[in-house]
């Protein structure tokens, strides 16, 4: 089973997806961790020396590879993950796709709260970061909406509410998870 697990940044995709992946009992890998292992560069390494279009380049073949290297899997997708390339219907056609919709006020929190852990928010002012994450939701979410699977990302703050959250999830699916 693959479970790939979308969304935009700070929407939870690691927790989410770290949780998943222990309740089901089956490997987690987040794809941004692998491309930093395959490169032996940090994300924001590679857009600072490469740009964002190699960076894409090289998360394009890294989602390929960990894909085509594991049966049973779920992976935390980067933010752009399913926005570029044929990324989004390669994962579409390969295993089942979860967005995690988590609501714009939640996502600009949490970006503003670890914006230099980002490259894509770092060195942006408060309202440079707001203004950024609803322009870029809107390029961003017809992607994301082609997931076969949608879940909520806002409680996902706590290990209980993870936890029930997950819980939740697998319950809603009963036909996947048996």
């Amino acid at each position: 089973m693959r479970l790939f697990i979308t969304g935009y940044m700070a929407s939870g995709k690691t927790t989410f997806g770290k949780a998943l992946a222990n309740k089901l009992e089956i490997p987690f890998i987040d794809l941004d961790s692998f491309v930093e292992e395959l490169t032996g560069k940090s994300i924001p390494e590679i857009f600072a020396e490469s740009g964002e279009q190699t960076f894409r380049e090289i998360e394009r073949d890294a989602l390929r590879k960990v894909v085509e290297e594991n049966e049973d899997i779920v992976l935390a997708c980067g933010g752009g993950t399913p926005c570029h390339f044929d990324n989004m219907e390669f994962l579409n056609n390969r295993g089942i796709t979860i967005f995690i919709e988590t609501s714009t006020p939640v996502l600009i929190s949490r970006l503003q709260k670890e914006s230099t852990n980002r490259p894509l928010m770092a060195g942006k002012s408060d309202e440079e970061i707001r203004k950024k994450v609803l322009t870029q939701l809107c390029e961003r979410l017809p992607h994301y909406m082609e997931a076969k699977l949608k879940w909520h990302g806002d409680d996902l703050e706590n290990e209980k509410e993870i936890e029930e959250n997950v819980s939740s999830f697998v319950s809603s699916y009963p036909s996947l998870f048996r």
